[in-house]
Protein backbone atom coordinates (compact mmCIF):
# COMPACT_ATOMS: atom_id res chain seq x y z
CA UNK A 1 0.00 0.00 0.00
CA UNK A 2 1.34 3.33 -1.15
CA UNK A 3 2.42 5.76 1.91
CA UNK A 4 0.73 9.34 2.28
CA UNK A 5 3.74 11.39 0.54
CA UNK A 6 3.62 8.58 -2.26
CA UNK A 7 -0.25 9.37 -3.02
CA UNK A 8 0.33 13.22 -3.16
CA UNK A 9 3.67 12.87 -5.12
CA UNK A 10 1.82 10.50 -7.63
CA UNK A 11 -0.96 13.35 -7.90
CA UNK A 12 1.56 16.16 -8.02
CA UNK A 13 4.05 14.55 -10.69
CA UNK A 14 0.45 13.69 -12.81
CA UNK A 15 -0.18 17.23 -13.16
CA UNK A 16 3.01 18.38 -13.87
CA UNK A 17 2.83 16.05 -16.69
CA UNK A 18 -0.09 17.66 -18.43
CA UNK A 19 2.13 19.62 -20.61
CA UNK A 20 4.30 17.63 -21.94
CA UNK A 21 2.51 14.08 -22.61
CA UNK A 22 -0.07 13.49 -24.82
CA UNK A 23 -3.14 15.21 -23.80
CA UNK A 24 -5.67 12.14 -23.41
CA UNK A 25 -3.18 9.99 -21.91
CA UNK A 26 -1.92 12.84 -19.25
CA UNK A 27 -5.58 13.73 -18.01
CA UNK A 28 -6.76 10.12 -17.73
CA UNK A 29 -3.67 9.88 -15.66
CA UNK A 30 -5.30 12.55 -13.22
CA UNK A 31 -8.41 11.51 -13.66
CA UNK A 32 -7.74 8.72 -12.23
CA UNK A 33 -5.51 10.07 -9.16
CA UNK A 34 -8.20 12.75 -7.95
CA UNK A 35 -10.69 9.93 -8.22
CA UNK A 36 -8.80 7.86 -5.57
CA UNK A 37 -8.32 10.84 -4.28
CA UNK A 38 -11.81 11.89 -3.72
CA UNK A 39 -12.84 7.89 -2.21
CA UNK A 40 -9.80 8.61 0.18
CA UNK A 41 -11.11 11.89 1.75
CA UNK A 42 -14.57 11.00 1.20
CA UNK A 43 -14.72 7.29 2.49
CA UNK A 44 -15.58 4.69 -0.19
CA UNK A 45 -19.79 4.57 0.82
CA UNK A 46 -19.38 1.41 2.91
CA UNK A 47 -16.43 2.45 5.10
CA UNK A 48 -16.20 6.33 6.42
CA UNK A 49 -12.95 8.24 5.79
CA UNK A 50 -9.57 7.59 8.03
CA UNK A 51 -9.82 11.11 9.54
CA UNK A 52 -5.82 10.51 10.34
CA UNK A 53 -4.94 9.35 6.61
CA UNK A 54 -7.07 12.69 5.69
CA UNK A 55 -5.21 14.96 7.48
CA UNK A 56 -2.10 13.31 6.82
CA UNK A 57 -2.82 13.99 2.75
CA UNK A 58 -3.30 17.55 3.68
CA UNK A 59 -0.63 18.65 5.41
CA UNK A 60 1.20 16.90 2.16
CA UNK A 61 -0.63 18.31 -0.35
CA UNK A 62 0.34 21.58 1.21
CA UNK A 63 3.98 20.85 1.55
CA UNK A 64 3.82 19.67 -2.33
CA UNK A 65 2.38 22.91 -3.20
CA UNK A 66 -0.67 20.61 -5.11
CA UNK A 67 -3.59 23.05 -4.45
CA UNK A 68 -2.01 25.52 -6.76
CA UNK A 69 -1.57 22.84 -9.37
CA UNK A 70 -5.59 22.10 -8.65
CA UNK A 71 -6.21 25.73 -8.96
CA UNK A 72 -3.81 26.47 -11.99
CA UNK A 73 -4.82 23.38 -14.12
CA UNK A 74 -8.97 23.66 -13.61
CA UNK A 75 -9.66 24.79 -17.30
CA UNK A 76 -7.72 21.87 -18.83
CA UNK A 77 -9.82 19.05 -17.28
CA UNK A 78 -12.78 17.68 -17.79
CA UNK A 79 -16.25 17.61 -16.16
CA UNK A 80 -15.92 14.58 -13.74
CA UNK A 81 -12.84 15.51 -13.01
CA UNK A 82 -13.88 18.94 -12.18
CA UNK A 83 -16.77 17.70 -9.91
CA UNK A 84 -14.56 14.98 -7.96
CA UNK A 85 -11.54 18.01 -7.57
CA UNK A 86 -14.03 20.47 -6.04
CA UNK A 87 -15.10 17.47 -4.13
CA UNK A 88 -11.82 17.39 -2.46
CA UNK A 89 -10.98 20.95 -2.03
CA UNK A 90 -14.06 21.27 0.36
CA UNK A 91 -13.19 18.61 2.17
CA UNK A 92 -9.48 19.76 2.53
CA UNK A 93 -9.97 23.25 3.31
CA UNK A 94 -11.91 22.18 6.48
CA UNK A 95 -9.14 20.18 8.06
CA UNK A 96 -7.60 21.39 10.78
CA UNK A 97 -4.69 20.67 12.29
CA UNK A 98 -3.58 22.16 15.64
CA UNK A 99 -5.73 24.63 15.75
CA UNK A 100 -4.89 25.75 12.41
CA UNK A 101 -6.54 24.95 8.95
CA UNK A 102 -3.23 24.57 7.15
CA UNK A 103 -4.92 24.37 3.40
CA UNK A 104 -6.78 28.07 4.21
CA UNK A 105 -2.76 28.91 5.57
CA UNK A 106 -1.62 27.61 2.29
CA UNK A 107 -4.11 30.04 0.40
CA UNK A 108 -3.42 32.38 2.51
CA UNK A 109 0.69 33.08 1.41
CA UNK A 110 -0.56 31.99 -2.52
CA UNK A 111 -3.86 34.79 -2.66
CA UNK A 112 -3.60 35.08 -6.18
CA UNK A 113 -5.50 31.15 -6.60
CA UNK A 114 -8.44 33.17 -5.14
CA UNK A 115 -7.83 35.90 -7.72
CA UNK A 116 -7.88 33.32 -10.40
CA UNK A 117 -10.86 31.44 -9.20
CA UNK A 118 -12.81 35.12 -9.27
CA UNK A 119 -11.29 35.76 -12.87
CA UNK A 120 -12.67 31.93 -13.78
CA UNK A 121 -16.48 32.54 -13.59
CA UNK A 122 -15.74 34.35 -16.95
CA UNK A 123 -15.91 30.99 -18.29
CA UNK A 124 -19.09 29.46 -18.39
CA UNK A 125 -17.42 25.45 -18.33
CA UNK A 126 -16.01 26.69 -15.26
CA UNK A 127 -18.09 28.70 -13.33
CA UNK A 128 -19.68 26.91 -11.06
CA UNK A 129 -17.11 24.72 -9.96
CA UNK A 130 -15.06 27.87 -9.37
CA UNK A 131 -18.71 29.24 -7.59
CA UNK A 132 -18.59 26.26 -4.84
CA UNK A 133 -14.23 26.49 -4.48
CA UNK A 134 -14.62 30.46 -3.80
CA UNK A 135 -17.64 29.76 -1.40
CA UNK A 136 -15.63 27.14 0.57
CA UNK A 137 -12.82 29.83 1.27
CA UNK A 138 -14.91 32.60 2.02
CA UNK A 139 -16.10 30.74 5.04
CA UNK A 140 -12.91 31.50 6.16
CA UNK A 141 -12.15 35.11 7.99
CA UNK A 142 -8.86 35.85 6.44
CA UNK A 143 -9.72 34.41 2.79
CA UNK A 144 -13.09 36.83 2.70
CA UNK A 145 -11.36 39.49 3.64
CA UNK A 146 -8.95 38.85 0.99
CA UNK A 147 -11.54 39.34 -2.21
CA UNK A 148 -13.59 42.36 0.08
CA UNK A 149 -10.56 43.87 -0.02
CA UNK A 150 -9.23 42.77 -3.84
CA UNK A 151 -9.92 44.40 -7.58
CA UNK A 152 -11.47 40.78 -8.35
CA UNK A 153 -14.74 41.83 -5.73
CA UNK A 154 -15.87 44.25 -7.78
CA UNK A 155 -16.20 40.86 -10.58
CA UNK A 156 -19.28 40.11 -8.74
CA UNK A 157 -21.56 42.72 -9.73
CA UNK A 158 -20.40 42.27 -13.25
CA UNK A 159 -21.20 38.50 -13.16
CA UNK A 160 -24.61 38.84 -11.52
CA UNK A 161 -25.68 40.95 -14.92
CA UNK A 162 -24.41 38.02 -17.15
CA UNK A 163 -26.44 37.00 -20.17
CA UNK A 164 -26.27 33.20 -18.90
CA UNK A 165 -28.72 32.87 -15.57
CA UNK A 166 -26.81 29.94 -14.11
CA UNK A 167 -23.16 32.12 -13.73
CA UNK A 168 -25.26 34.76 -12.70
CA UNK A 169 -27.26 32.57 -10.03
CA UNK A 170 -24.22 31.41 -8.97
CA UNK A 171 -22.27 34.58 -8.61
CA UNK A 172 -25.13 35.98 -6.81
CA UNK A 173 -25.42 32.93 -4.32
CA UNK A 174 -21.54 34.03 -3.58
CA UNK A 175 -22.37 37.65 -3.38
CA UNK A 176 -25.27 36.73 -1.31
CA UNK A 177 -22.24 35.00 1.19
CA UNK A 178 -20.40 38.56 1.93
CA UNK A 179 -24.09 40.14 2.53
CA UNK A 180 -23.83 37.55 5.84
CA UNK A 181 -21.18 39.33 6.84
CA UNK A 182 -23.21 41.75 8.21
CA UNK A 183 -24.94 39.38 11.03
CA UNK A 184 -21.63 39.51 12.93
CA UNK A 185 -22.09 43.47 13.27
CA UNK A 186 -24.78 42.60 15.90
CA UNK A 187 -22.78 39.90 17.78
CA UNK A 188 -23.04 39.42 21.56
CA UNK A 189 -19.23 39.38 21.23
CA UNK A 190 -17.65 42.77 21.90
CA UNK A 191 -14.25 41.83 20.33
CA UNK A 192 -16.36 40.85 17.16
CA UNK A 193 -18.45 43.47 17.20
CA UNK A 194 -15.82 46.25 17.68
CA UNK A 195 -13.06 44.22 14.66
CA UNK A 196 -16.60 43.96 12.11
CA UNK A 197 -17.75 47.31 12.65
CA UNK A 198 -13.90 48.86 12.12
CA UNK A 199 -12.94 46.71 9.46
CA UNK A 200 -16.57 47.94 7.39
CA UNK A 201 -16.22 51.37 7.92
CA UNK A 202 -12.61 51.64 7.13
CA UNK A 203 -13.20 49.10 3.65
CA UNK A 204 -16.57 51.29 2.09
CA UNK A 205 -14.36 54.00 2.91
CA UNK A 206 -11.58 52.99 0.70
CA UNK A 207 -11.81 55.19 -2.93
CA UNK A 208 -10.73 51.68 -4.53
CA UNK A 209 -14.56 50.86 -3.01
CA UNK A 210 -16.75 53.13 -4.10
CA UNK A 211 -18.77 51.54 -6.46
CA UNK A 212 -19.73 48.79 -3.63
CA UNK A 213 -20.17 51.71 -0.95
CA UNK A 214 -23.21 52.99 -3.31
CA UNK A 215 -24.10 50.07 -3.43
CA UNK A 216 -24.49 49.21 0.37
CA UNK A 217 -26.12 52.69 1.07
CA UNK A 218 -29.20 51.86 -1.03
CA UNK A 219 -30.16 49.52 1.33
CA UNK A 220 -32.24 50.44 4.54
CA UNK A 221 -31.76 46.86 6.46
CA UNK A 222 -27.71 47.78 6.67
CA UNK A 223 -28.82 51.38 7.60
CA UNK A 224 -30.47 50.04 10.44
CA UNK A 225 -27.63 48.15 11.56
CA UNK A 226 -25.71 51.20 11.70
CA UNK A 227 -28.35 52.61 13.76
CA UNK A 228 -28.45 49.65 16.12
CA UNK A 229 -24.81 50.01 16.97
CA UNK A 230 -24.78 54.04 17.35
CA UNK A 231 -26.80 53.11 20.92
CA UNK A 232 -23.70 50.72 22.00
CA UNK A 233 -22.36 50.70 25.31
CA UNK A 234 -18.94 51.24 23.09
CA UNK A 235 -17.67 54.32 22.70
CA UNK A 236 -15.61 53.22 20.10
CA UNK A 237 -18.11 50.79 18.12
CA UNK A 238 -20.37 53.65 18.61
CA UNK A 239 -17.75 56.21 16.59
CA UNK A 240 -17.32 53.46 14.04
CA UNK A 241 -20.36 53.08 13.32
CA UNK A 242 -20.75 57.00 12.85
CA UNK A 243 -18.50 56.56 9.85
CA UNK A 244 -20.59 54.36 7.95
CA UNK A 245 -24.02 56.18 9.35
CA UNK A 246 -22.70 59.64 7.85
CA UNK A 247 -22.15 58.07 4.03
CA UNK A 248 -25.86 56.74 4.36
CA UNK A 249 -27.40 60.48 5.23
CA UNK A 250 -24.89 62.66 3.37
CA UNK A 251 -25.40 60.14 -0.18
CA UNK A 252 -27.10 62.89 -2.21
CA UNK A 253 -29.02 60.32 -3.80
CA UNK A 254 -31.17 58.76 -1.23
CA UNK A 255 -33.92 56.34 -1.88
CA UNK A 256 -37.11 56.89 -0.67
CA UNK A 257 -36.98 54.05 2.07
CA UNK A 258 -33.61 55.14 3.17
CA UNK A 259 -35.22 58.67 3.58
CA UNK A 260 -38.71 57.52 5.60
CA UNK A 261 -36.18 55.68 7.41
CA UNK A 262 -33.95 58.46 8.82
CA UNK A 263 -37.48 60.82 8.98
CA UNK A 264 -38.87 57.97 11.25
CA UNK A 265 -36.01 57.60 13.86
CA UNK A 266 -35.34 61.36 13.39
CA UNK A 267 -35.52 62.27 16.85
CA UNK A 268 -33.58 59.17 18.47
CA UNK A 269 -31.21 59.72 15.42
CA UNK A 270 -30.43 63.53 16.89
CA UNK A 271 -30.09 62.23 20.67
CA UNK A 272 -27.93 59.52 19.65
CA UNK A 273 -25.97 61.90 17.07
CA UNK A 274 -25.86 64.80 20.31
CA UNK A 275 -24.48 62.27 22.77
CA UNK A 276 -21.84 60.62 20.68
CA UNK A 277 -18.33 60.95 22.76
CA UNK A 278 -16.34 63.82 22.46
CA UNK A 279 -13.33 63.11 20.43
CA UNK A 280 -10.42 64.92 22.10
CA UNK A 281 -8.05 66.48 19.53
CA UNK A 282 -10.33 65.29 16.59
CA UNK A 283 -12.06 68.66 15.37
CA UNK A 284 -13.07 66.96 12.02
CA UNK A 285 -15.01 64.20 13.34
CA UNK A 286 -17.05 66.96 15.38
CA UNK A 287 -17.45 68.56 12.56
CA UNK A 288 -18.78 65.76 10.71
CA UNK A 289 -21.18 64.66 13.22
CA UNK A 290 -22.74 68.88 13.29
CA UNK A 291 -22.72 68.33 9.58
CA UNK A 292 -24.87 65.34 9.97
CA UNK A 293 -26.84 66.47 12.95
CA UNK A 294 -27.67 69.19 10.35
CA UNK A 295 -28.99 67.24 7.90
CA UNK A 296 -30.87 65.19 9.93
CA UNK A 297 -32.87 67.94 11.43
CA UNK A 298 -33.60 69.32 7.83
CA UNK A 299 -35.84 66.12 7.42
Amino acid sequence: MASTAEVVLSIKDSFLALPTKTGDRALEEVEKNISSLRQVLSGDGEAGANQEQVLQIALEICKEGVLSLFVQNLPSLGWGVRKDLVICWCILLGQKVDENYCCVKYIEDHVELLDFLVVCYKKSDLALNCGIMVRECIKHPTLAKYILESNSFELFFEYVELPNFDIASDALNTFKFFERYTRILTSANYVTRRQSVKFLSEFLLEPSNSKIMKRYIQEVRFLNIMIGLLKDSSKNIKICAFHVFKVFVANPNKPRGIIEALRDNRKELLKLLHNLPASKGEDEFDEERDLIIQQIEKL
